[in-house]
């Protein structure tokens, strides 16, 4: 794969989450992916979101040290901080397609690093925002999205 994927929380979080086990091996399978081949993207509001969810609400949880060694690793993922050019990319995204705001700030920040793909459950599959693609991590697999079945 060439493209990069951005990742939004919610595909991290299944990746580590006990109770529904179909999602958890396809999150998994996602991540290993992406590890492997060196492409997966996200923010730090994915990483806020991703600590506060596995040591908080996930039952069992992660310990707080594993929470943030997880987020520590996930690093190298070269995480894109907010900005003034991604608020108003936001800001457009928001008005322009109705999504709420904290979508609308995935997006922008998907679009930010330059990903085709934004790995995610929580918008349309198969919908555009511009160059970015919405791929349900559970209605496409890493197979697909590399030999560019988009």
């Amino acid at each position: 794969m060439s493209d990069s994927v951005f990742v939004d929380t919610n595909v991290l979080v299944y990746a580590r989450d006990t109770a529904v086990l179909e999602k958890q091996e396809q999150s998994a399978r996602w991540i290993e992916h992406l590890w492997r081949t060196r492409t997966g993207r996200l923010s730090y509001q994915v990483l806020h979101e991703y600590y506060v969810t596995v040591t908080t609400k996930l039952r069992p949880g992660m310990t707080p040290e594993q929470g943030r060694d997880d987020v520590r690793a996930l690093l190298a993922w070269a995480p894109t901080l907010p900005g003034r050019e991604r608020l108003e990319a936001a800001w457009q995204l928001q008005d322009s397609f109705k999504v709420s705001w904290w979508d609308a700030q995935i997006i922008a920040a998907a679009q930010q690093v330059g990903c085709s793909v934004l790995l995610t459950e929580d918008l349309q599959h198969g919908q555009r925002f511009g160059d970015v693609e919405i791929r349900s991590p559970f209605l496409a697999s890493p197979e697909e999205v590399d030999d560019g079945e988009r």
